[in-house]
């Protein structure tokens, strides 16, 4: 039996290990975080992920599903831990960097290591060096007698709210190091994935998955510019986009309060990192996803105008609907701006968690309450994320309200 260790127990890795134990390997879940840990042992998620339960549940009472805080000896690793970016929107490889500094002292030879979390160009190389860097008995080159490690990039490519049907149906980019890694990262990934699973070289997967990314973000930023436009001439955004897109060879995506997740919202920057002179549409496409939160909240401001003592309802915390990821989420932001707004009271409606997140928990005037009454009592509503709750609602609890939709569920 193969034995794996999936580094990294979060919205990605804890699936993944999830779902390699239910074909059979053996798992060991590596975390930081001692209630991640806790509560995988236990067979319980630590964030909400649909259809995943239950198969925590399953592999944890079969044995094949453990976790710890410490890395042991594996045949395969699999890193799933963060890439956020720091200073002017560098990529932080920290993360990644302890995780191969936990994996090297582990390493006899014949190990494969995979890169899994989204990395800029060079990330498994870099792997790569920090493990040998530690390790000089052995090599990535099996042609100078060492005994050797193999290194490869397979990025995830799963929607949230939808990750357990899109991890086995969904294609796979494998990139190896060497021919080798990648022709072994395939067999690894064939044990669930029933999608295609095509082979590069590591570099091209790295770029592959910050393409995919930018792609959808230039294409946000198209919709969130379309909004800015046409409220300036009076015209519904929504009604606009869905004529355009009657004509055969137009797709236009939907606009929002700004864009958000792990992935869309950090991944363009590392292109323009790396490019600045060549990427100059991604970075103007992130500067227009940026900037739209600011926009929002001067909506709420001019809303309130005249009030002494507001009361907003923020509907949504999310980043996209019916999950509990805030990871740079725009209504995090705004509602953390518009709590700063002179005499307001925030009242937060999210259903997917149970308390504040950091950002807002200190401030004295944000509130976590139920929707039904963040509505009731609320002067200003501003709908943030399209939670289903929020699109069930009876319209008639609107009446009287001054209402800023921005997801156009409520048109």
């Amino acid at each position: 039996m193969t034995a794996i260790c999936v580094i990294g127990l979060g919205y990605i890795g804890l699936p993944t290990a999830a779902v390699l134990a239910r074909a059979g390997a053996d798992v060991v879940g590596v975390d930081v975080s001692a209630r991640h840990v806790d509560a995988v042992n236990r067979g319980e998620l630590p964030f909400v992920e649909p259809d995943l339960g239950e198969v925590v549940t399953d592999v944890v009472a079969s044995g094949r599903l453990r976790a710890q805080r410490e890395t042991p000896h594996a045949d395969v690793y699999i890193v799933a831990v963060p890439t956020p970016f720091k200073g002017d929107h560098e990529p932080d490889l920290s993360y990644v960097e302890a995780a191969a500094e936990g994996i090297a002292p582990q390493l006899v030879g014949g190990e494969l290591v995979i890169l899994e979390s989204t990395s800029p160009v060079g990330a498994t190389e870099h792997v790569a060096d920090v493990i040998l860097g530690a390790r000089p008995d052995l090599s990535r080159d099996d042609g100078d007698g060492r005994p050797v490690v193999h290194f490869a990039y397979c990025p995830e490519r799963v929607l949230p709210g939808r990750v357990m049907a899109e991890l086995v149906t969904n294609s796979r980019i494998i990139g190896g190091v060497s021919p080798q890694a990648a022709q072994m990262a395939r067999d690894v990934y064939a044990l669930f994935c029933k999608g295609d699973l095509r082979l590069t070289d590591a570099r091209t997967a790295e770029m592959v998955k910050l393409t995919e990314n930018s792609f959808r973000d230039v294409n946000i930023a198209f919709a969130n510019e379309l909004s800015l436009i046409s409220e300036k001439f009076g015209i519904d955004v929504w009604e606009l986009i869905e004529l355009a897109n009657l004509h055969p060879r137009v797709n236009i995506l939907q606009p929002g309060p700004g864009v958000g997740g792990h992935c869309i919202a950090v991944d363009p920057w590392f292109i323009v990192s790396a490019a600045p002179q060549e990427a100059r549409l991604i970075r103007t496409a992130r500067e227009v996803n940026d900037s739209k939160p600011l926009q929002v909240v001067e909506r709420v401001r001019q809303a309130v105008a005249g009030m002494a003592a507001p009361t907003i309802a923020a509907l949504g915390l999310a980043f996209k609907a019916d999950i509990d990821d805030l990871r740079q989420s725009p209504a995090v932001e705004i509602t953390r701006d518009v709590a700063r707004l002179p005499g307001a009271r925030v009242l937060v409606a999210e259903p997917n968690i149970s308390a504040l997140p950091a950002a807002l928990a200190d401030a004295a005037n944000v509130e976590l309450v139920d929707f039904s009454e963040a509505i009731a009592r609320a002067d200003v509503i501003v709908l943030l994320v399209d939670h289903r709750q929020f699109k069930a609602l009876d319209r008639s609890l609107l009446a009287g309200k001054r209402i800023i939709d921005t997801r156009g569920i409520w048109r």
